[in-house]
C-alpha cells in the first residue's frame, strides 16, 4: 500500500516540451499541397466570366457567364452548395451529376462540365464547384408570368410535345425527375425546350419479389405534388412526373399554378375538389397509404376538370388523363409512351429584332417571337390534341 501511495504521490517528471514547428510545417505543407493540386478533369472556373446572377433559391445560385475564349458563347453556372459539408462532396450533387452525365437528349438540359475555383487562403482552402450548362434564355414560369407574352394553341402544343418527349426519354432511362414545375422548364431563343434542375432526381426500378420500393415522399414542389405523395406513398414511379406535366399543361392556359394550397392538407382538398375524391372506389388500395386515415379528405367530390376547362375543347382533352387521382395503369398515364401532335412543325428560326424606333411598340411581339415556336399560320387548323398512349 505504501509503495502504491508513494507512486501516486511522487512528483511526475515534466512532460517533454513539444515543438509546434513540425505541426505548423505539416499544416503549411497540406495547404500548399491543396493549393497546387491539379484536377485533370475539372478546370478552373476562371475560364468563364460571370455576367449576372439569374437564379437563387434553396438549390443555390445560378449565374450567366461568358466563355473567356469566345465572347459569343454563354453558359449557365450552377453553384454547388457546400455550406453544410464539413468535408467531402455533397452526395446529392454527386447523384445529380451522375444523372446529368447519363442523360443526353435535345429536350434535357446539357451538362457541359464541372468547374472549380482555386483553393487558396482567401477561401480557407475550400474550392467552390460549379455545374456548367448550355445557356437557355427563358424559363416557362417567367414567360407565363409576362403579360406581354401570348401563347397560341399551336405553341402550347409544341411546348407540351417537347416536354413529354423529354419525360419519355428520362423515364426510358429509369430516371424520375421528382420536381416537375414550370420554373424547371427552360426554353432557348430558338424555341427548344429543356427539362432542368435534376437536384431531386433519382434512378428507379420496378419492385421485385413483392418487395416495395421505399423512396422518400418529401419531393416535388407542393403545388405540383401528386396525391399519392401527399398521402405518404413511398413506392411510386413515373406517374408522379406525369402529374406535374398535367399541372404545367393546365398552367399554359391559366398562366398560374392551378392548385396553390398553402399546406399539404389544403393541397389535398384542392386536388379533391378538382379531380374528385380519393376513395377506394376510384383508387383501389388508397386506404393502405400511410396518411390516408390521418388527413381530412373531402367525400363525394366529383371530377370537374372538364368543367373548369369548358372554354376550350383542346384543354379538356389534354388535361383529363394526367390529372387522374389514381396513378398507374388504366388511370393517370404511367409515362408519355408516345406523343403525337398532328401538324406540329419544327420551330422556325427567330426573326430579326425590330429597328430601334419600333422596339417599344413591338416589345411583346418580339419577346414572343423569340421563342421560335410555330404559330397558327405554321400549324394550321389541322392541329388537334396531344395523344398520350399508355
Amino acid at each position: 500500500m505504501a509503495s502504491k501511495i508513494q507512486s501516486v504521490s511522487a512528483p511526475r517528471e515534466p512532460a517533454p516540451v513539444m515543438s509546434t514547428s513540425s505541426t505548423i510545417l505539416n499544416m503549411r505543407e497540406k495547404e500548399k499541397y491543396i493549393e497546387d493540386f491539379e484536377f485533370p478533369f475539372c478546370d478552373e472556373s476562371s475560364k468563364y466570366e460571370k455576367v449576372a446572377k439569374i437564379g437563387q433559391g434553396t438549390f443555390g445560385e445560378v449565374f450567366k457567364a461568358r466563355a473567356r475564349n469566345s465572347s459569343k458563347k454563354f453558359v449557365a453556372m450552377k453553384k454547388v452548395l457546400m455550406d453544410n459539408e464539413k468535408e467531402g462532396f455533397p452526395i446529392t450533387a454527386l447523384r445529380e451529376i451522375k444523372i446529368l452525365q447519363l442523360l443526353k437528349h435535345e429536350n434535357v438540359v446539357n451538362l457541359i462540365e464541372i468547374c472549380r475555383t482555386k483553393a487558396t487562403l482567401h477561401n480557407k482552402y475550400r474550392s467552390t464547384f460549379y455545374l456548367v450548362f448550355d445557356f437557355c434564355e427563358h424559363d416557362l414560369a417567367g414567360l407565363l408570368s409576362n403579360v406581354n407574352v401570348k401563347f397560341s394553341l399551336g405553341e402550347i402544343k409544341r411546348v407540351m410535345q417537347q416536354l413529354l418527349n423529354g419525360l419519355y426519354y428520362i423515364h426510358s432511362n429509369k430516371i424520375l425527375h421528382r420536381d416537375m414545375k414550370a420554373a424547371n422548364v427552360l426554353i432557348t431563343k430558338n424555341g427548344v425546350l429543356k427539362l432542368a434542375d435534376f437536384g431531386l432526381a433519382r434512378a428507379f426500378s420496378v419492385a421485385k419479389s413483392g418487395q416495395a420500393n421505399k423512396y422518400t415522399n418529401r419531393v416535388v414542389t407542393l403545388w405540383y405534388r401528386p396525391p399519392e405523395l401527399l398521402l405518404g406513398d413511398r413506392n411510386y414511379g413515373p406517374p408522379v412526373d406525369m402529374w406535374g406535366a398535367g399541372c404545367i399543361m393546365a398552367e399554359m392556359w391559366t398562366r398560374s399554378p392551378i392548385m396553390q394550397g398553402p399546406t399539404e392538407q389544403q393541397q389535398l382538398i384542392l386536388i379533391s375538389q378538382l379531380c374528385g375524391s380519393c376513395t377506394p372506389d376510384v383508387w383501389p388500395g388508397v386506404e393502405s397509404l400511410d396518411l390516408y386515415n390521418k388527413m381530412e379528405l373531402p367525400k363525394g367530390q366529383k371530377r370537374k376538370v372538364k368543367v373548369r376547362c369548358r372554354h376550350s375543347v383542346e384543354p379538356r382533352l389534354l388535361l383529363d388523363g394526367p390529372h387522374a387521382v389514381r396513378p398507374g395503369e388504366h388511370a393517370r398515364p404511367a409515362h408519355a409512351e408516345h406523343v403525337r401532335v398532328p401538324g406540329a412543325a419544327a420551330p422556325p428560326r427567330p426573326p430579326a429584332p425590330p429597328p430601334p424606333r419600333a422596339r417599344g411598340a413591338a416589345q411583346a411581339s418580339s419577346a414572343h417571337a423569340g421563342l421560335g415556336l410555330p404559330g397558327p399560320s405554321v400549324l394550321g387548323c389541322d392541329v388537334t390534341v396531344i395523344v398520350i398512349v399508355m
